[in-house]
């Protein structure tokens, strides 16, 4: 059987607090794995961290502080604090005694929210079908080494050289998932390029923070069905630029993400 996304971010739980993992080869973006993926392991270990299980991953801040190596990792997760609805934790990997990536979550049960009404952003443009858009192959060794992992359909127009940085389609792994969680939508949300490539050619790019808020339980949406995928650059300056980026399931926003990168030439 191929393995799937759950399988290449699984941890292996070597005392409560202490995790390990393997970064597997085959998924990287540049020297090191997809920070997609390096976050999704993160996560993993803080949600193996935490005892209560209703209490479900609402946020993730990450950091990416080195290229995490094809090779093993450990991850330290700490408990900040648990309350009576709450749950604070955070997660260092380290390999070879260097710290590549930081995180930290918060994880809740749903709460009832007394006189608060439903409120959610207008869903996106009408799209043809994920089925009636082209598949775009993105695949290395024109694309990174982990995109061979997920398919990207196209919504609206690709590198245009346009004047508008936004990106509009549809992902999911190529190999379907036994069931869809926190870890992978934070894969999904990470996997496709950044906005800049819309209005300037394709250059090296590195995630340096990453923020995600996970809004809709994943266990609720078909796992083997795309997301339909949005993004949009907020501001570019002094090298660096912040993206704003959207998963959807029909008319219900499922994931919000926020990332800074850095222009490295």
């Amino acid at each position: 059987m191929p393995r799937d996304f759950l399988d290449y971010s699984a941890v292996t739980e070597a005392s409560p607090s202490l995790f390990t993992t393997d970064i597997p080869d085959g998924w990287q973006q540049g020297r090191g794995a997809f920070g997609g993926l390096v976050l999704a392991t993160l996560l993993r270990a803080i949600e193996r961290g935490e005892p209560d299980r209703t209490r479900a991953a609402r946020t993730l801040a990450g950091d990416l502080c080195g290229p995490a190596l094809p090779g093993p990792a450990s991850i330290a997760v700490r408990a900040l604090r648990r309350g009576n609805n709450q749950s604070n934790l955070t997660a260092e990997l380290t390999q070879a005694g260097v710290t590549v990536a930081t995180a930290s979550a918060v994880l809740s049960p749903p709460r009832a929210a007394a006189g608060a009404p439903p409120f959610a952003p207008p869903p996106p443009p009408p799209a043809p079908p994920w089925r009636d858009t082209p598949d775009l192959g993105v695949a290395p060794p024109m694309a990174a080494a982990f995109t061979q992992h997920y398919e990207y359909r196209a919504a609206g127009a690709v590198f245009a050289r346009g004047t508008e940085p936004v990106i509009d389609g549809f992902i999911r792994e190529r190999v379907p998932l036994a069931r869809l969680d926190a870890p992978a939508l934070v894969g999904r949300l990470d996997a496709w390029w950044p906005t800049l490539f819309s209005i300037s050619p394709p250059r090296p790019v590195a995630t340096i923070s990453f923020v995600a808020e996970i809004l809709v339980d994943p266990a609720t949406l078909p796992p083997e069905e795309p997301l339909r995928y949005r993004a949009r650059m907020a501001a570019l300056s002094d090298g660096f630029f912040v993206e704003l980026r959207e998963l959807w399931a029909g008319d219900r926003v499922v994931a919000l993400n926020q990332q800074t990168f850095a222009i490295l030439k």
